[in-house]
Parts: C-alpha cells; sequence; structure tokens
C-alpha cells in the first residue's frame, strides 16, 4: 500500500474536438489593412447593397443552410456582428433586413476554439445539484481551448462525481453561444450568453483588446462571502499585444460573465488563485508575483491588490527553474492544501503540494518532497512535451479530484486520499 503512488490516474481523457464552434466577430478593417482601415467594409457594403434581388435571396439562403443548424440565434448574432462594425460603415444601419443578414455574415467568422488543445483544467461543485442520485455530486470544469491562431478561450464543461467514485463526462451541447458584450467602467467588460441552455455553450473568447492574444488558464473558486453569499469567480490571464494582465471573472449562472482587469501591484502577474473566502476580513489570493516564487497578496474589494509577503519558493531540483500554483487553496480540517507546480530540468512541469495554516495562510505547514504527479512515458508527448498542469481540484470524503493537461494538448483525471497526502508532506 505505502509504494502505491499518492495519485491513482484514471482510464478518462478529455480532448479536443474540432467540430465545436462558436461564432464570432471577424474584424475584415483589421484584417485587410493592417490595423484600423475601413477600406474593404466600405467595398463590401456597396457590392451588398448592388445585389438584385434574386441573388441576394439565393445567398442569404445558403449561408443560412450551412450555419443555420449549427448556431442558435443565428440570425441574431449576424446583426449584433454587423452592429459592431457600425461606427467603422455608418450605412450598414440603412440595410433592409435581407442585406443587413447578409452583410452580417461577411463581419463573422465560425471560430473552431478548441480544435489544437483542450488543457489546464480546473473543477468546483457545480451551482445546480439537482436531480442527482444519493452520493453524487455535479461539478462545472473550466478548461483552455486553442484554436485558430493559437488564441486561448475559455470553455466549461459538466461533470458528475458518483458517490461509487466513477466519473462521467457529460457530453457537451453541440451548440456554442457567441456573448453580446456590454462594457463595464473600469475597462471591464459583461459577457452575455442569453441563448445558452448548458455551460458548455458559453465560451468565452478574447473581446478586449488587451485580450486579443487569448484567455489562458482559468483558476476557478467557489467564494462564500462573510454574509452567506456563494460567488462563483475565476482568475486568468489575458494576453494581449503589450504583454500579459491578471484578470478575474464572475459567472452569474454561467450565462452572463463579468470580467474585470486586477490592480495594484500583482496586474501583471501569472497564476493568481483565490481563496474561497475571507481570511481576516480581506480577500486573500495566491500569485505568482515574481515570476518564480508563490506570493500571497490581498484585497479589500477584488480589484485592487496588495503583495503582502512571499509565502514559498523552490527548494528540490524538480521545482528549481519555477514555482507556481495549480488552483485555489481547498479548505480541510488540517488547513489549507494548495496544489503547486514545479518547473526542473528540460523544462519538466509537475504538480506538487503543500499545506498553509487556515488562520494564517502565509505559514507553509508541510509540503511534498517529491511529485504528486509527473509525466510519464504515457502523458509525456504533445504540443508541449514533459508537461502536466492543473488549474485546481475539488476534495470530497477524504478524496481528492485532480484535473489536470497534458502537454499542453488535451486532460486526464487522477484521484488522490487526502489523509495519505497530508500523511506524505514533511
Amino acid at each position: 500500500m505505502d509504494n502505491e503512488p499518492l495519485a491513482r490516474r484514471l482510464p478518462l481523457t478529455l480532448k479536443p474536438d474540432p467540430q465545436r464552434t462558436v461564432l464570432r466577430p471577424f474584424n475584415l478593417a483589421t484584417a485587410a489593412d493592417g490595423g484600423g482601415g475601413d477600406g474593404r467594409l466600405h467595398r463590401i457594403l456597396a457590392l451588398v447593397e448592388q445585389l438584385d434581388a434574386g441573388t441576394l435571396k439565393a445567398e442569404v439562403a445558403a449561408t443560412k443552410e450551412r450555419l443555420g443548424g449549427r448556431h442558435r440565434a443565428f440570425e441574431a448574432t449576424l446583426r449584433r456582428n454587423l452592429e459592431s462594425v457600425a461606427s467603422l460603415v455608418p450605412g450598414v444601419c440603412d440595410l433592409d433586413e435581407q442585406r443587413a443578414l447578409l452583410f452580417g455574415a461577411f463581419v463573422t467568422a465560425e471560430y473552431s476554439f478548441e480544435a489544437a488543445a483542450l488543457f489546464n483544467p480546473s473543477v468546483i461543485p457545480h451551482p445546480d445539484q439537482s436531480g442527482l442520485e444519493d452520493g453524487a455530486l455535479r461539478l462545472a470544469m473550466s478548461l483552455r481551448g486553442i484554436g485558430e491562431g493559437h488564441v486561448s478561450s475559455i470553455t466549461l464543461r459538466s461533470l458528475v462525481w458518483y458517490g461509487d467514485g466513477r466519473l462521467e463526462l457529460l457530453e457537451p451541447s453541440t451548440f456554442a453561444v457567441s456573448p453580446e458584450i456590454k462594457w463595464l467602467p473600469g475597462g471591464g467588460a459583461r459577457l452575455i450568453c442569453a441563448d445558452s441552455e448548458d455551460v458548455s455553450e458559453s465560451i468565452l473568447f478574447p473581446v478586449l483588446p488587451h485580450q486579443s492574444r487569448g484567455l489562458e488558464d482559468m483558476r476557478l473558486v467557489r467564494l462564500v462571502e462573510p454574509n452567506g453569499n456563494v460567488r462563483y469567480l475565476g482568475t486568468y490571464t489575458a494576453v494581449g499585444p503589450d504583454g500579459i494582465g491578471l484578470e478575474i471573472l464572475e459567472g452569474h449562472d454561467f450565462r452572463t460573465f463579468d470580467l474585470w482587469p486586477v490592480k495594484g501591484e500583482i496586474a501583471h502577474s501569472k497564476g493568481g488563485a483565490l481563496f474561497p473566502r475571507q481570511v481576516d476580513g480581506r480577500y486573500l489570493m495566491i500569485s505568482r508575483h515574481d515570476g518564480e516564487s508563490l506570493w500571497l497578496a490581498q484585497s479589500d474589494d477584488l480589484v485592487a491588490w496588495d503583495v503582502r509577503q512571499p509565502l514559498m519558493a523552490a527548494r528540490w531540483p524538480w521545482e528549481y527553474a519555477q514555482i507556481g500554483n495549480c488552483g485555489s487553496p481547498i479548505e480541510l480540517d488540517e488547513g489549507w492544501l494548495l496544489l503547486t507546480h514545479g518547473v526542473g530540468t528540460v523544462r519538466n512541469y509537475s504538480i506538487g503540494a503543500c499545506l498553509l495554516d487556515r488562520s494564517d495562510p502565509s505559514r507553509v505547514l508541510a509540503r511534498l518532497r517529491e511529485p504528486l504527479l509527473k509525466p510519464d512515458d504515457c502523458t509525456r508527448d504533445g504540443y508541449v512535451p514533459n508537461v502536466v498542469y492543473s488549474c485546481g481540484g475539488v476534495v470530497r470524503g477524504g478524496t481528492l479530484l485532480l484535473p489536470y493537461g497534458i502537454a499542453d494538448s488535451y486532460t486526464g483525471f487522477a484521484v488522490v486520499d487526502v489523509a495519505r497526502l497530508l500523511a506524505a508532506m514533511g
């Protein structure tokens, strides 16, 4: 028994599916002119306006036949994308219904958001636990999908963890909903997936200029406020032309999402992960503030953050190059269980763990000397070799469920006996 690995890998994987697509705005002005030009848009508008009635009807019908069955609210999405370029081409607002649909199709692209990879998962209890058998727990999982241009989006899935230990991945919907975008004060945005009927239909792709190169590595957390209110939050890295930024998402029923940038000392760091409750009246976050080690940050409002103090540095060779966190801390009777990652030789990423004091999380009580999970011959190869990486697990009944990314390509799952894990820490 003592010679068995702490983490038991499950015979279950989740791989990318290129057939999962979403309709997103296609910026023809930028694509045509290298930034800001609208000449192509005016030219297309003029051509659409000149179409005879028969050709117009045929083109609209062909577009609907080709894509209408693949996307819910297809026509509404085309109109919304048309409105997004109205400031560049004011004449689009005067088009009749058929010409507006056709022009909207020219400024729309079908995007396969997980065609290349589906990895770096995090998991939390789903807000809806209805209709389950006794002992079962429904979970919501975020994943990083990579599509055309190596741009990362955030996609969601549901799964059920049964009382006997079985794990069932629920089939995602055949639809994915393009969000309606509303701007919020302070540089944030609200994404409204009003037509989403399942969490798997809500796709969060970059919508702001400073996110244009991707949304990466969401770390979900079920945060309970002092008054008992529950909020479903996630921290992620926004990548843009000027570098990276740490941002926070709040999911309202997983159909409406508020995104806002973090301000303060950790604004341009990676790997932020929120604690699931306040400690001593303040929000806390694990941060990789210096890019190499773990720090503790604090905030009064989830917007402005100060670095409180360093938390943990590399100690063993498998983490000499860099350490970071693998998700939000998980509260146990014994303390805060924090999953970590370490980077060793040949950029080998492994998953570790440590235990923080419940009342004073700046105190590291114990940590694993050897990796909890590391690449092996079956999980070594992929887009980025030698990487296992997680953005967060969940504990139920003394067992840790640990989803993890494999070689920046696809997702695997493991379970860990928490008592054995704690006993192995020194």
